[in-house]
């Protein structure tokens, strides 16, 4: 990074534009989009409720936070603090993978800003307008950072956890009503606490979860610092020895201030219609398709081969025998096997008796990854799917998928939100149809609610 252009394209830069983001600067389709992707967050918190990492963090936060606050645990419906509530609906939010995703940045920005500013929203008594505003600001600072690190980052980083952080800070800082320098301050704490490592997957382990509820709690701590005075470093993203030196090999500083007002992060976030992880979805998608167009049932498949990305096989291919329910969402051929023999890779498809289902293990051991050249190079901003199918008579075909299921230009529409938001309630049994209901409605309305309090009944 030269030092002419560090001096240009700064984190003070990103700061200025935060801090002076206001309700009124934001097209309707933005704001729009932002409620589509707060109910859509909401449901995947839902959903999370009874996962096992979900319950152990919510047993920290009852020993070592309040009993009792401002703030509302969506999968428990107890109130507590805004920092605990942040570290719980985080984890919540991201443990069922149908939370949205940022193509470009390869980032869940959901499943970090939401939690961090409904809880702060909730303390302070912010708006609907406030609120709104203030998520834009954590969709755009993650998005920007996270694809401001590239693809050396995510290699090894998981950038929900080391870009959500910054995410997290900038829509509760905003939510604060930060000036430029106490921005700037909260994302210097925010960036000095980024993390979360990929090699969790290599062992099933909760560190995915880990890191969506630490960049949602960090986030929000950087926030109350620094409107406290707390100082943080001013050059946090592109300094010497900040989160670009120490995180990756291929920074691009342009796209931290690229667009200011012109382009917007929630308008190129996608939605995940699969509930895995979205490396998996355009081969899902293409796999599909070619059964659909051909008339082809799993019994006539002898073998798949998903041309891919390099980051998909960065991701999967560690989890080659998956042996939880999370890992498989990590399993290209576990989730091929489900589009093919059950129709659908969704929520209720991955089981433990899927698991150990012998046909899907069977059809899962004819999937092979194969790194492809055009779609490496597509990526990450687009994410192509392509497929070849070999079929026991000996007939080969490919499959290609432009625009996957939930991209923008493929996005869903407000009825299938809603259809998902249900389905998904209903998965982690967090709330009633009626709760379900009143939250929808307040989702659509959002720009209108006096406060965010009280999503759910008490318990």
């Amino acid at each position: 990074m030269s030092e002419t252009v560090a001096t240009e394209q700064t984190t003070r830069a990103l700061a200025s534009f935060l801090a002076g983001l206001r309700y009124e600067d934001l097209p309707d389709e933005v704001v729009e989009r932002t409620k589509d992707f707060f109910l859509d967050w909401a449901a995947s918190a839902l959903a999370g409720r009874g996962a096992r990492p979900v319950v152990a963090l919510g047993s920290f936060a009852d020993a070592m936070g309040p009993r009792s606050g401002p703030s509302e645990v969506l999968p428990s419906g107890r109130r507590t603090s805004p920092l605990f509530a942040a570290l719980v609906n985080g984890a919540s939010s991201h443990v069922v993978e149908q939370d949205d995703v940022h193509n470009g940045a390869v980032f869940h920005p959901a499943t970090v800003v939401f939690p961090a500013a409904l809880a702060a929203a909730q303390e302070t008594g912010a708006s609907g307008r406030e609120f709104v505003a203030a998520c834009v600001a954590g969709y755009e600072a993650g998005v920007r950072v996270g694809a401001f690190l590239g693809r050396s980052h995510y290699k090894v980083f998981h950038t929900t956890g080391t870009a959500g952080t910054v995410a997290a800070a900038a829509a509760v800082s905003r939510l604060l009503g930060a000036d430029e320098e106490t921005m700037l301050h909260a994302l210097g704490s925010a960036g000095t606490q980024a993390a979360g490592l990929w090699e969790f997957l290599r062992d099933a382990a909760d560190s995915k979860q880990l890191h969506a509820a630490k960049a949602a709690a960090d986030g929000l701590l950087a926030a109350y610092l620094a409107r406290s005075g707390f100082t943080g470093a001013r050059r946090i993203l592109e300094g010497a020895q900040g989160m670009a030196a120490g995180m990756s090999s291929d920074a691009e500083p342009r796209r931290l201030t690229d667009g200011f007002g012109e382009r917007w992060a929630v308008l190129e976030t996608s939605f995940k219609f699969h509930a895995s992880c979205r490396h998996t979805h355009p081969a899902a998608d293409a796999l599909l398709r070619a059964m659909h167009e051909h008339d082809l049932g799993a019994d006539r498949i002898s073998c798949v081969r998903a041309r891919v990305h390099g980051a998909a096989i960065d991701v999967l291919g560690p989890v080659t025998d998956p042996r939880t329910i999370h890992q498989s969402k990590f399993s290209m051929g576990f989730v091929l096997a489900l589009a093919a023999l059950r129709g659908r890779a969704g929520i209720t498809e991955f089981t433990e008796e899927a698991l150990g289902d012998p046909e899907l293990r069977a059809f899962h051991d004819k999937v092979e990854m194969v790194l492809d050249p055009e779609i490496d190079a597509a990526y990450p901003e687009r994410w192509i799917g392509l497929v070849e199918v070999e079929t026991t008579d000996g007939e080969s075909l490919t499959s290609r998928v432009e625009t996957p299921k939930g991209d923008p230009g493929n996005a869903l529409s407000r009825e299938e939100i809603e259809e998902k938001t249900r389905r998904l309630a209903e998965y982690g049994g967090g709330a009633s149809p009626e709760d379900v209901q009143r939250i929808i409605q307040r989702a659509w309305n959002l720009e209108n609610e006096g406060d965010l309090r009280d999503l759910l009944p008490a318990r």
